[in-house]
């Protein structure tokens, strides 16, 4: 998923100070660490992320929330579950002793992902997150009835409630997003070991034709890749950050998704849940 604009929340907490202390330095140096991860290979991003969320914990409240908050959407493509859980951890600890004007409506929403999405255990006894936890229950609800009619490259449409029968991943996703440059070739194996096996993925971009046409072509995609113009179909699956993902069954039921990008094993979870092996 494209980086949640929470660094604003440390240049924020930054601003109140009135000089450049140690601990500020230290707060940035870290920040620009998970800046780094997205280069990382994902063994050592993994290692990457569990340590800075086991630091965080020792820095400041000031910037606790919003160093933890970034570190919660690098996490999803850790695909480690003792790792996001670690990061769930911290982002919760961070919300329940900071003062409440670094407390913000995001890191909430980004601490009942994880709890949601990633299996992570949390507790915390407070209203914003009980609100967070309902809001993503209701994006839920509208993606398990959605129906989508695109056309692809060649102008084929293609019907969700129509691949009833197959298993279907659905991906949004962005020429310019660099999460979404890194899940392809995930993406490609998938389409090659699966499709013998009913599986069909729907990858698709509200950019322009012409955009994806050249980047489709350069890039050798050999699966659908079909065009949301007006992001209708983005806006009817409340996605407000790429890479996402979600597993349709055979019954056209919606059984997994994920926020930002997972590892190939991260992905091979979700299609066993489908009964792909």
């Amino acid at each position: 998923m494209t980086r949640f604009p929470l660094a604003l929340g440390i240049f924020a907490a930054f601003a109140l100070l009135a000089q450049d202390s140690r601990e500020l330095a230290i707060a940035k140096a870290m920040d620009q660490e998970m800046r780094k991860l997205k280069d990382a290979p994902d063994d050592v991003r993994a290692r990457t992320i569990k340590d800075l969320a086991l630091r965080i914990r020792q820095q400041p409240r000031k910037f606790a929330v919003a160093l933890a908050s970034n570190l919660a959407n690098d996490a999803g493509e850790a695909g480690d579950r003792e790792t996001l859980i670690e990061v769930a951890t911290t982002l919760a600890e961070a919300l329940r002793t900071s003062p409440e004007q670094y407390r913000t409506d995001a890191a909430y929403v980004s601490l009942a992902e994880l709890a949601r999405y990633h299996g992570a255990q949390v507790s915390l006894d407070a209203p914003r997150f009980t609100a967070a936890m309902a809001k993503l229950e209701s994006n839920d609800r509208q993606r398990r009835d959605a129906d989508f009619s695109l056309a692809d490259l060649e102008g084929r449409k293609w019907t969700l409630k129509a691949l009833r029968g197959k298993v279907v991943l659905v991906n949004f996703w962005a020429t310019w997003c660099p999460p979404c440059r890194r899940e392809l070739p995930d993406i490609a194996a998938l389409d090659q070991r699966f499709k013998g096996q009913g599986l069909v993925i729907l990858a698709i971009s509200d950019e322009k034709a012409s955009t994806v046409m050249r980047f489709v072509a350069d890039h050798k995609i050999a699966y659908t890749v079909l065009l949301d113009p007006g992001h209708k179909a983005k806006d009817l699956f409340r996605v407000d950050g790429i890479p996402q993902s979600f597993l349709y069954d055979r019954e056209g039921r919606l059984i997994a998704q994920v926020h930002n990008r997972p590892t190939l094993d991260g992905f091979l979870d979700m299609l066993r849940q489908a009964g792909l092996n």
